[in-house]
């Protein structure tokens, strides 16, 4: 092959050895040739020297004869383009590589690439992508006619939304956003295999034949466990009036439409002191992290978006938001879009945690999800695996942190001084809705199903203390958490105190009452 434009086959790529010897191709050439100031993508794509054909988890390798046209004898621009084709034919799209080639390509240029096959399918969904993050008409570029309709989104590689006509570019504008928000998310067979399990389905199944009155009382305990859970993600451990008040909120998920006003007053629920915090949108930076504990240096982990972005981002969240709940977009797939948005957006000062977890709530909910009153509990299955939650939520900022750039401002936060908006509107979501569906699992494998059992066993073994003993009701309550805290044995303080008026045979023969009901 002559010296290629694109194509690299350097034996290392981003500090990471490619599987096989060959050319980096796609989206990955594209960034590394054009120097785009944004993160490579997960999945990245190469042509080996041979016949070789292989996918690992972070590398797609294919058979020499894919690789783009991207000879020296060609311009730049038709390089750019075939490689731009591999990428739709095989990666799908990265909205972030066309907002970055509407900033370094000239009027010309961009001109010049989207008349290369001016009526081709993929001529065609690029000139659109150009256009549409940008909102702006290339000049020059004239409509077309006399073509079918082609998707934007190829749905064997992404997930998209039914969509509506482009007349001209006769394209199909299936992306599942606006050009001010737009996550996207790839089909992964850890995806497909979650989708084709019908968790809502299964939940429903599940539950149905249980008592009415037991279903209502797992879903008041399941309310309360997630508000206290949410607390605790933030490292916070709220006094129970405050958790109920939070609770309540979630009860509330999916009622009211997702606006500004109503996420301002999710945040007037969650603060219940705002006397050191500016309540409402940000009007400053923002970074999630540590302070040097001798300089007060910010050491973020996180940086949010730019104050100055907020309203954009958001009216486009909202947007979006309602685009997947009016189709038959998958409800996991749809929060995790939405809820991680948010949280990378972090328009709030505080709260923004708590509100983000509640997003996932509404739009499951709003999506009907669940059935018959219960909640679904996912910040108690978050908190289970909270080391994951944390991976997957740095999976997306910590890269970004290199494209970043600010300055520390005299209260110690942070000022971003370049234009970092695309890195909000635009994102892959693929591994938050992976954690996502993973959370919804164990929520229905395990989380609703122990709490129904444990109500159940509660009666059964308080069922029990009344017949034999006639003990209060207040009293076998606390009985039972002494049995729950001691793997159903009672202490000898409790024995000595609490409970003393038992005798060593009662005591026994509780505690194998409590072992056979609960540990059964």
């Amino acid at each position: 092959m002559n010296s290629a434009h694109f194509s690299n086959n350097a034996p290392i790529i981003h500090m990471e050895v490619k599987p096989y010897q060959g050319w980096v191709v796609g989206y990955v050439a594209i960034i590394e040739k054009l120097k785009l100031q944004i993160p490579y993508p997960s999945m990245k794509a190469m042509v080996s020297e041979k016949n070789q054909r292989l996918e690992t988890e972070t590398w797609k390798v294919f058979p020499f004869k894919y690789l783009p046209e991207d000879s020296k004898k060609n311009s730049k621009i038709v390089a750019l383009y075939n490689h731009l084709v591999f990428a739709l034919k095989y990666e799908g799209v990265n909205l972030l590589v066309f907002a970055k080639l509407n900033e370094i390509l000239s009027n010309k240029e961009i001109f010049e690439l989207v008349n290369i096959e001016p009526l081709g399918k993929y001529s065609r969904r690029i000139w659109f992508l150009l256009e549409w993050v940008s909102g702006q008409q290339i000049k020059g570029k004239s409509n077309i006619t006399k073509k079918s309709y082609v998707p934007v989104i190829d749905e064997k590689l992404q997930f998209a939304v039914k969509g509506i006509k482009s007349s001209r570019h006769l394209v199909i504008n299936n992306l599942p956003g606006t050009h001010q928000f737009c996550a996207l998310i790839s089909k992964t067979k850890n995806l497909e295999n979650h989708l084709s399990s019908d968790y809502a389905d299964i939940n429903r199944r599940q539950i149905n034949g249980i008592r009415k009155d037991l279903i209502q009382r797992a879903s008041a305990f399941l309310l309360l466990k997630d508000s206290k859970a949410s607390f605790t993600i933030e490292g916070e451990s709220p006094k129970s009036k405050r958790a109920a008040r939070w609770g309540f909120a979630i009860g509330q998920a999916g009622v009211n439409e997702l606006t500004e006003e109503e996420l301002i007053r999710l945040q007037q629920l969650v603060i219940e002191n705002s006397r050191f915090i500016k309540m409402g949108f940000r009007t400053q930076g923002g970074f999630v992290g540590e302070h040097d504990r001798n300089s007060g240096e910010p050491i973020p982990v996180h940086i949010s978006a730019k104050h100055e972005d907020i309203k954009e981002l958001i009216t486009g969240l909202i947007e979006a938001n309602q685009i997947l709940i009016k189709d038959d977009f998958n409800a996991v797939l749809a929060a995790a879009v939405i809820a991680f948005g948010f949280v990378f957006i972090h328009p709030f000062e505080d709260g923004n945690g708590r509100i983000h977890r509640y997003l996932i709530h509404h739009i499951l909910a709003k999506k009907k999800f669940s059935d018959q009153g219960i909640i679904f509990p996912v910040s108690s299955s978050i908190l289970d695996h909270i080391n994951d939650y944390r991976l997957v939520l740095e999976y997306y900022s910590k890269p970004l942190l290199d494209f970043i750039a600010w300055n520390e401002t005299p209260n110690h936060n942070v000022q971003v001084i370049n234009q970092t908006k695309d890195y909000y509107r635009f994102f892959d979501a693929t591994k938050h809705a992976e954690f996502l569906f993973d959370c919804v699992k164990d929520t229905i494998e395990n989380i609703i199903p122990h709490e129904i059992n444990y109500i159940a066993n509660y009666d059964a073994f308080k069922n029990y203390m009344d017949e034999e003993f006639e003990m209060p009701d207040k009293l076998v309550s606390v009985l039972v958490r002494f049995l729950d805290q001691n793997q159903g044995v009672l202490s000898k303080r409790a024995k000595e105190k609490e409970f003393s008026e038992l005798s060593q045979k009662e005591v026994e023969q509780i505690e194998a009452e409590y072992q056979s009901i609960f540990f059964k």
